[in-house]
């Protein structure tokens, strides 16, 4: 994904049918499973600080032949994945 067009964003609809609009940061593979960063796409007026503007996680499953985007399976695989996504967004600064 090219950033000199600007940001790419996708839309996830959740098991409830709830939507949401995420803006790609950027994608690693890690153990055989590729992993993507998510931030929550803001509205105006809203404020970037709250809790719900933190980085979101999903690993790319495929079922039934089709590419899907899930959430991670535990807290240790996430934050595992947190810290290596973290490490490359301050290695790519310096």
């Amino acid at each position: 994904m090219s950033e000199s067009f600007g940001p790419d964003f996708i839309t996830v609809t959740d098991e409830d049918g709830n939507e949401m609009e995420l803006e790609f940061l950027d994608a690693m593979e890690h153990n055989g499973v590729t992993y993507m960063a998510f931030f929550p796409a803001v509205a105006e007026g809203s404020d970037e600080d709250s809790e719900e503007y933190g980085v979101i996680i999903l690993k790319s499953i495929e079922e039934n032949g089709e590419e899907l985007l899930s959430t991670l399976d535990s807290d240790e695989e996430l934050n595992e994945v947190y810290d290596l996504f973290m490490e490359q967004l301050f290695e790519d600064e310096e």
